[in-house]
Formats: structure tokens, sequence, C-alpha cells
């Protein structure tokens, strides 16, 4: 958490030449420009431009100059780079050039929900996410296949396990970030693997998760490998989620933001399953359907596992996969979990997956959930755009 000052000593104490100034489009796809260390001073006072037009999502070209400024409390040293001629990363915020807010900043949209949340509802929200996805081998070209890195099960151990190494290498460069993996393993699928992050703040959740991906397909392309974050990428085999833990500072509010999250789930589902084979996972493979919650069953769209202190009481969403903006996410979900401690709504009783009748079940395909996220006040209201 380096103040502006902070970072500007850094830059020259220890041969910093080039500054990534990162942000992201509407779908969550990273982008960046890279920036002389020499100019860092000036990007904080002045920000740098860029061409908003030419960004899905943002602006036409009739209206298209923004401006990034980095955010110094998210300096990292990119570790793979020359320890001379340091490489670092920040995010940034993005503004107009009256120094107004750019209201598509999906960063600066949750860092605002934030706020928001503590100022309305006097809560904080924790956030820890679980990324699954999957290893894949190269052709001789250096094209990704769909020859799958192991055929390993879950939980497996090497030598069927092969992505031991690669999951530390991956810790190891997270750890030198400033980022701290909580767990890794391997997962169900051949060649699937999972890293656990324990739980932060929503901004720095999301800021993690987006770096995670582009540490994991660095990290993969090195040992010769593809990451594949998609959510169905083997037809007949388990998809990849990005799970998303969530509890109240107020563990008494948890069951409030239960209720609010489930009451939006069907307007929410759109922002994250936004793929086609979104929906070939859902319901598959221990992929949430139903809209209800439950302890022991994996179907159900909010999973409550078993806590061994009230500290550790926490809602897990299970739907979202990878292709989702996490920043959008994470603030609809917030939102939702608003109205549920705005509005004192209690949820449904716990559901049996031995009995689903009666179960709302999540939109089983693209063209619906867009359908009801573009007829939902609720969405507008929360995105704001």
């Amino acid at each position: 958490m380096y103040t502006q000052s902070e970072v500007l000593d850094y830059v020259k104490e220890e041969d910093v030449k080039f500054v990534r100034l990162a942000f992201f489009d509407l779908q969550g796809v990273q982008k960046n420009i890279s920036i002389m260390a020499e100019r860092l001073e000036s990007a904080f006072v002045n920000g740098v431009s860029f061409d908003a037009s030419a960004i899905y999502g943002f602006e036409s070209p009739e209206k298209s100059d923004l401006f990034l400024f980095p955010d110094p409390t998210t300096l990292s040293v990119l570790p793979w780079r020359p320890t001379t001629g340091k490489v670092v990363r920040m995010f940034c915020t993005i503004k107009y050039p009256d120094g107004r807010e750019y209201e598509k900043d999906c960063r600066t949209l949750l860092r605002n929900t934030v706020k928001k949340a503590k100022a309305e509802c006097g809560v904080d929200f924790r956030i820890g996410t679980e990324i699954e996805f999957y290893l894949f081998k190269l052709d001789e070209k250096g094209n990704p296949t769909k020859m799958t890195f192991d055929n390993a099960g879950y939980m497996d151990i090497a030598p069927e396990d092969k992505g031991e190494n690669i999951r530390r290498e991956i810790c190891f460069t997270l750890e030198q970030m400033g980022i701290q993996p909580e767990t890794s393993h391997h997962e169900e699928g051949p060649g699937q693997n999972e890293i656990d992050f324990h739980y932060s703040d929503a901004v720095t959740a999301a800021d993690n998760a987006a770096t995670f991906k582009w540490i994991v397909s660095t990290r993969a392309l090195n040992a010769g490998l593809y990451a594949d974050f998609s959510p169905k990428p083997l037809a007949d085999k388990a998809g990849s989620g990005l799970h998303i833990n969530l509890s109240c500072s107020d563990i008494s509010k948890n069951k409030n933001a239960m209720a609010g999250i489930l009451k939006h789930a069907e307007e929410i589902t759109y922002y994250m399953n936004c793929r086609e084979d979104s929906y070939n996972r859902l319901g598959e493979h221990k992929a949430p359907k139903y809209i209800c919650w439950g302890t022991e069953n994996r179907l159900a769209f909010i999973r409550v596992p078993a806590a061994t202190s009230d500290d550790s009481q926490r809602l897990e969403i299970r739907s979202a996969d990878c292709a989702c903006n996490i920043y959008i996410v994470l603030n609809l979900l917030i939102h939702a979990a608003m109205d549920g401690i705005k509005n004192n709504l209690e949820p449904p009783a716990e559901c049996n997956m031995n009995d689903v009748s009666g179960l709302k079940t999540l939109p089983d395909t693209l063209e619906s959930a867009k359908k009801i996220a573009e007829e939902s006040r609720f969405i507008k209201e929360s995105l704001g755009f």
C-alpha cells in the first residue's frame, strides 16, 4: 500500500525502467500502456491519454480521449522481468479530460460501491476466490491443442499430477508480487487445476483475480503450455468455474446478504456467465443449476460451507466463470447483498437436492440471460450505464 511519493522513490532507488499502466475493458480483459519511469511523476499528475474508442464497450470516435491515472497502492514488480532495469505494474483510475471519473471504469465502479455499502449498510465485504483452469499442450507451431497436460483427477499427486511444479511457480510468482495464495491442487478434469485465495476487500480480490489469470498464462507459456480459463474447454469433462466466497464484516448480516443475492440471481447471471459455452457448464459436474442455497450440495447457486468458527462463515457463490468481468460481478453481488441487508430480507429454507420440484433454475442460454439483464431495473441502477 504505497503512497505516490514512496512509489517515485522506489522507482529511482530500485532501477525501474518501465512502468505498465493497466486497466480493463467492459469484458474484463486487461489492457496496458507502458511508459518510461521518467514519465511516472507526470502520469500521477496529468494522466496518460489513450484512445477509448478502440476499447471494447468504451466511447465512440467523437468522444474518445480518456486518461489513465496510476493507483500507487497497487504497485507490483514483475518478477520474471530483468532485476536490473526493473518493470513494475500499477492499476489505473480512468478519468475524463476535465478530471471526472469515467463511469465505465469497472474498477472505480467497484471501489465506489464498496464505499456505498459501508456508508449505507455499515458493512465491509470480505471476498475470496477459487479459480479453476486447464493446462493444454502446444503443437509444433506453438498453437494451443486440446491435448491435456495430464490425465490426473481431483487432488491427485505426482506422477499422475504433472501440474505440481507449475502451480508452485505460479504461487511463488504471486507471493513475489505481494499476493498471498491459500491452497492449490489438481481439479476433477484431466489437466485441470485450482488455486484459491484468502479473503480480502472486494477491490483487492478483483485485482488479485485479474493478476492471477495473467500470471498463470505467462507461467504456462514459459513451460510450453497453454492455460485455458474458458468455461467448458472439453465437452465431456468438468467445466472451470470462478467460485466467489463472500461474507459481511458483521456476520449477522450474512443471511440478509444471501437473500438479496438469491433474489437477483437471474439478473446477474448474464454478467457471471457471459459466453455461450458458460451455459454448457452450468448444471453439470457439480456446477450449479438451481437458485437456492445448501450446505452440502454443489448444484445450488450458493453453498454455505461448514465453518469451524463464526469468523470463517461465508457464502460460496458457485456459478461464475473466468470469462466474466470480476469487477462488474462483485459490484452486482454487493448491490444485491445491500438490497437484502437494507430490506432485512430472509432467505428461503435450505434446499434438498433429493427434491428439486418447484425450484427456480438459472437461465440456460446466453440469450435468455441477456434478455433478463436488459429488462432489469436492478442492473441499470447498479451499473449506472
